[in-house]
């Protein structure tokens, strides 16, 4: 089958696999606890965020233009929009505390915001790569125990496997997102967790698809378990839906 040319999941899914091979994921909280500053907002920047609200961590951007802002709360991208790093330490303090995912996006040119930051004292854990911060900012930080994001390495040969349905989406997808769940090895956290959390997170873009890196042995076990699933439906079902599944190389 043809691969797909992009896919908005798969750059997402990449951010995120990097995000739990920096810190390893929590069983139960994933990156919860921990705080990713991202820089300034763009659509490198938006994806991080989605990614880092999957993982479970707590995150700060920021942008100087408010519509920027504006635009990242209405699709999801932040949960806060403020207007000083006060105002988002507020929130961030007491999610951290409950090891709860929330992104706070504050109106301030983001070199600005990480002075205000080394000021008071305010160390992230988690710093993208070479992204948001001068060369000084990023190594004072370094310095004080931040870490960059880390690339993740995949065996040979893995691929992003996407899936989609043409009706019943509510009903089907869930159904085949336990498929490939069941297709992963059970000492495996970190994928189930995006599995799991995605849809909820990444909404429109999961609405009528979904996705996950898969080695070549679980594709093969993930498309027996979905001809499985499909097999299953019954003449007072209605017709069995169309699933089509593609993949890009990771």
């Amino acid at each position: 089958m043809p691969a797909p040319q992009f896919n908005p999941l798969e750059p997402i899914h990449r951010l995120y696999a990097d995000l739990a091979n920096t810190f390893p994921l929590d069983t139960n909280t994933g990156l919860g606890g921990k705080l990713l500053y991202a820089g300034a907002i763009d659509p490198e920047t938006r994806n991080l965020l989605f990614a880092a609200n999957i993982a479970g961590a707590a995150s700060l951007a920021a942008s100087a233009d408010a519509a920027t802002l504006r635009l990242a709360m209405r699709d999801g991208v932040i949960d806060f929009f403020v207007n000083s790093l006060e105002e988002a330490l507020r929130i961030l303090k007491n999610e951290i505390r409950k090891r709860q995912p929330v992104s706070v996006g504050v109106a301030a040119d983001p070199t600005q915001l990480a002075d205000q930051m080394l000021d008071r004292g305010v160390l992230p854990d988690i710093l993208p790569s070479g992204k948001g911060l001068n060369p000084e900012q990023q190594a004072r930080f370094v310095n004080q125990r931040s870490r960059q994001i880390v690339a993740a390495a995949y065996p040979s040969g893995s691929q992003f496997v996407i899936w989609q349905i043409d009706r019943d989406f509510a009903r089907w997808l869930p159904r085949l997102d336990e498929c490939a769940k069941a297709a992963l090895p059970s000492e495996d956290h970190m994928r189930p967790r995006w599995l799991r959390l995605a849809p909820r997170y990444l909404g429109r873009l999961a609405q009528r698809q979904r996705g996950v890196v898969l080695n070549v042995e679980e594709f093969a076990k993930f498309q027996v378990l979905v001809n499985q699933q499909l097999a299953q439906v019954t003449p007072e079902a209605g017709e069995t839906p169309k699933v089509t599944i593609e993949k890009i190389d990771f």
